[in-house]
């Protein structure tokens, strides 16, 4: 018999994604939503699709997920964000290990993002793992990542197969707008890291991230969105170590001897 699980979405007025992300998890044994945000609408929509709805304001992304995993009532949930779309072939791998003997406490996915209306296999978009199976009891967010959340896990993680699809970016506008926000949270956690930037992380760092994106990561095989890509991740590593750089200026950084450089 399989172990019962949650899936839990978090929502941030995502009002259009709300429904089919809800019923791509249909199957789970419970839902439940954490909704944040101004629309007002997403509430009875998500409970007349059968869930679990609780309402907190946003404090960030590890926040809201650990204040889920308290809510829960299953030992093992399952994390969909709201633009993410579980697939048959997903769902029936999650329940095999469910129903298995002694399964790691943990499992990653691998995510299949699809920017702009195409799935982008390299520059690092593909396979793109994340741990959103887990017991609850053995997992929590940690605190200090508020950018591309992580999950401390105690005891051992399994991978599954089927991917889950991310619909990700719908537009530059929208891509621009999510990398500008990442830019600033990412400076603000270096910068409590103690990481002190020299002047030539400026150039030196987004030339590495571009060399990393477009041939290390093969995103040249992406086509003329591959290079875009590539291209637009080295600028946003720039604008990180510039806020960075002035984040420095503007707060007195830890002793030299405790401080990183990059």
């Amino acid at each position: 018999m399989s172990e019962p699980l949650t899936a839990i979405i978090l929502t941030y007025n995502e009002t259009a994604h709300v429904v089919p992300c809800l019923r791509a998890v249909q199957w789970a044994d419970h839902r439940l939503v954490i909704h944040s945000g101004d629309d007002e609408d997403i509430p009875a929509l998500a409970a007349a699709h059968g869930a679990r709805v609780l309402s907190r304001p946003f404090t960030n992304w590890p926040e809201q997920r650990n204040y889920a995993l308290d809510q829960a009532t299953t030992d093992w949930v399952l994390f969909v964000d709201v633009d993410e779309r579980v697939t048959l072939d997903l769902a029936e791998a999650i329940r095999a290990v469910l129903t298995g003997d002694r399964p790691p406490v943990g499992y990653w996915l691998p995510r299949q993002n699809v920017i702009l209306g195409r799935w982008i296999r390299h520059a690092g978009w593909y396979p793109d793992y994340q741990l959103r199976l887990f017991r609850r009891s053995c997992g929590r967010y940690d605190p200090d990542r508020p950018v591309h959340e992580l999950v401390q896990l105690s005891g051992a993680a399994g991978k599954l197969t089927p991917p889950l699809v991310h619909l990700n970016y719908s537009s530059w506008g929208q891509f621009w707008a999510k990398q500008r926000r990442y830019a600033r949270l990412e400076a603000e956690r270096l910068h409590g890291e103690g990481l002190r930037p020299k002047p030539h992380s400026l150039i030196l760092q987004p030339l590495r991230e571009l060399r990393r994106r477009y041939w290390e990561l093969q995103g040249h095989r992406d086509g003329l969105l591959g290079l875009q890509l590539s291209l637009a991740l080295s600028w946003f590593t720039f604008v990180t170590y510039r806020h960075l750089w002035q984040l420095r200026r503007q707060r007195p950084p830890r002793p030299a001897g405790d401080a990183p450089t990059r």
